[in-house]
């Protein structure tokens, strides 16, 4: 099945994950030529996620795949599809959680993009060190990301 009708469940509006991971979003949707049926935001929360899955399967029930810009509104969205009895559905997280690894490694969910919080920790730490001690320090600074799929 190539997929093209796709919903994004987007985090809390402003928040940079938000910002970044939408963008992200975007960029692949172009890249692939998918057709957005529906973003809409249910705040990084899985009650949300189901909640406004519910509500856009009433509206797109042709709906082939949803990018959630976190695993908990993953996880909401998935349930709200398996309700409807849309099993055929691919769903697509984001931060590697251990419920959303573990729904990886069922198969219920396609995948999940896990951080790498030993990483961003040990940036974070450096970063710190820097600016106490009056050195220069960049607006950013980009952590490696980590596709997870069912082994």
């Amino acid at each position: 099945m190539k997929v093209q009708k796709v919903i994004e469940l987007q985090g809390i509006a402003g928040t940079s994950a938000a910002r970044e991971r939408g963008e992200g979003f975007k960029q692949a949707v172009a890249a692939h030529k998918f057709n957005v049926l529906a973003s809409q935001p249910a705040d990084f929360d899985r009650t949300k996620g189901l909640n406004v899955m519910q509500n856009l399967l009433t509206a797109h029930p042709d709906v082939q795949a949803v990018f959630a810009q976190n695993d908990e509104m993953a996880l909401g969205a998935l349930r709200a599809l398996q309700t409807a009895g849309k099993s055929d559905v691919m769903v697509v997280g984001f931060d590697g959680t251990p419920d959303g690894e573990k729904a990886v490694n069922s198969g219920k969910l396609a995948a999940t993009v896990a951080q790498l919080p030993e990483q961003i920790g040990a940036k974070g730490v450096e970063t710190a060190d820097k600016v106490l001690k009056g050195e220069k320090v960049e607006a950013n600074y980009p952590v490696e990301l980590k596709l997870v799929v069912k082994q």
